[in-house]
């Protein structure tokens, strides 16, 4: 979908859960570019929409509470040209839809916040959610607008 010199048009972001790092990470783009980029989130599983995630998203003002999960497989048919992936299990499956969709895979490894929920107190799993969504917001901002100064974080 892209065209010559220009940057991705459509953009999927995955991973294992579409509960926190993808749904961040696609919010954050659309933030960021408006409608000039199609941008979609899913996961290995749909998950179901994180709270933590919805509260640091919040805090910068970006609004994902009516955040629907998905699967990789319900957007197979889509034509993204770029697939960003966020964990391993979604690399692998980022790259196997790439032999009906002529995307490009890019692997992001990022840090699954939700570990720390069973063990952790609230301000400490809304840290790791922010370190999540902070770190998302800089990779985002310096692939996609790398001479914008943008909002930032």
């Amino acid at each position: 979908m892209s065209r010559e010199g220009d940057g991705p048009q459509a953009v999927l972001f995955a991973c294992a859960l579409n509960a926190v790092r993808s749904p961040m990470a696609a919010a954050i783009l659309r933030h960021l570019m408006g409608d000039r980029v199609h941008v979609a989130s899913a996961g290995v599983r749909a998950g179901i929409t994180d709270p933590y995630a919805v509260a640091v998203m919040d805090e910068i003002g970006i609004d994902i509470s009516d955040h629907e999960p998905s699967t990789l497989k319900e957007h197979e048919a889509e034509p993204f040209d770029l697939i960003i992936t966020l964990s391993p299990e979604a690399h692998h499956h980022g790259v196997e839809m790439t032999r009906v969709t002529p995307a490009k895979v890019e692997y992001w490894p990022t840090p699954d916040a939700t570990v720390l929920l069973d063990s952790a107190g609230r301000e400490e799993v809304l840290a790791a959610y922010r370190d999540v969504r902070d770190s998302l917001f800089q990779r985002i901002k310096a692939r996609f607008l790398p001479q914008a100064g943008g909002p930032s974080v």
